[in-house]
């Protein structure tokens, strides 16, 4: 009998937690067209405090050979995160910003992890491959509903990738190469069901930061 790739047991171990972030209320809105422009501009200012986590790591990580094959330069949001904020916000989005509670816990998580591939990487595949898939629907349903061209969505352009489901693929099995034993496989996995519980944690404090608002 052939072995489950790890990869594919990966997903399959963390398709419910993937399933309660993508339903959660303030994201089912924002999906089917009752949410407003403001509230996409909340989500993604919480993204850039979670993406300058996750890149200053995987600076960090360049030279380590577990994680290496992960990090592609390609990947990079920040600079297209930033002018999206920009386009959102203004040129002072920096002063417009600040971390929801969740959100500082999120990042300080990957922080925490950033010495450690394999858990670095759970975070890392969390978010990149889900900008690399569901982001792309959410990038054309965001430029539907409030008429976004480029800029407002430009963070889930991925330029510098020609072929997406190429590169995913790509992505999968560096995870199925990865030198990780059966317990490491398994830490990795339930560090991945973290960073899913941050995500759906992150939809509900938007939400709620809507509803003080109001």
């Amino acid at each position: 009998m052939t072995a489950t790739r790890f990869s594919a047991r990966l997903a399959e171990r963390t398709r419910a937690s993937h399933s309660d972030s993508e339903g959660a209320a303030f994201m089912r809105d924002l999906m089917q067209g009752r949410g407003t422009k403001s509230d996409y501009a909340a989500l993604s200012a919480q993204h850039w405090f979670i993406y300058d986590a996750l890149e200053a790591g995987a600076t960090g990580l360049a030279a380590d050979a577990e994680a290496a094959p992960f990090l592609h330069p390609e990947l990079t949001r920040l600079p297209a995160l930033e002018r999206d904020l920009e386009h959102l916000f203004g040129s002072q989005w920096r002063r417009a910003i600040t971390p929801l509670p969740t959100t500082e816990a999120y990042a300080q998580r990957i922080r925490e992890v950033s010495g450690w591939p394999a858990g670095f990487i759970a975070h890392h595949y969390t978010r990149y491959l889900g900008d690399l898939s569901g982001g792309q629907f959410i990038a054309r349903l965001m430029s539907r509903h409030f008429g976004f061209e480029r800029r407002g969505v430009e963070f889930y352009a991925f330029d510098d990738i020609d072929d997406l489901d190429a590169f995913k693929n790509t992505y999968r099995r560096a995870l199925d190469d990865a030198p990780w034993n059966d317990v490491e496989r398994e830490r990795m996995i339930d560090e991945t069901l973290i960073a899913y519980r941050f995500n759906s944690d992150l939809f509900v404090d938007l939400l709620r930061q809507k509803q003080a608002a109001a």
